[in-house]
């Protein structure tokens, strides 16, 4: 037996709204830091300055882009790749386990790439600005 809910089916756009929301400030803080401290982080990640400076410059990007629906699929998929790359250097170049030690495992890194997943197959609903 199916139970649902209809009236909450109203809120469909306000959920993906705050689903983007919250995967804009997680991918946004994320991204800030490696811009502000390029070097540090990439240490900790095993990627040069550069790289850093350019994974933290597509986060931040792909964060304005969740929080205003502009360039909203790309942007998603951008960061799809960002989370598949932090699940292939988890995984199979440190051999972490899905849970890991501490903050070292990769399920976030899987729920935020679900999450992008949303995003991308539903364009982030109808709450986005609109150009022209």
């Amino acid at each position: 037996m199916n139970v649902t809910f209809p009236f909450l089916l109203a809120l469909g756009d306000f959920s993906l709204f705050l689903l983007r929301l919250v995967v804009a400030l997680v991918f946004g803080a994320s991204g800030y830091y490696s811009l502000r401290d390029p070097a540090g982080r990439g240490k900790g990640f095993g990627v040069s300055p550069a790289g850093t400076i350019g994974l933290g410059a597509a986060e931040v990007l792909a964060s304005l882009a969740l929080v205003t629906g502009i360039l909203i699929q790309p942007a998603a998929l951008g960061l799809i790749l960002v989370g598949l790359g932090a699940i292939q250097k988890k995984a199979f170049q440190w051999k972490t386990g899905i849970w890991g030690k501490g903050t070292d495992g990769w399920h976030y890194d899987l729920m935020y790439l679900a999450m992008n997943l949303v995003i991308l197959a539903t364009a982030g609903g109808r709450w986005v600005l609109r150009i022209g």
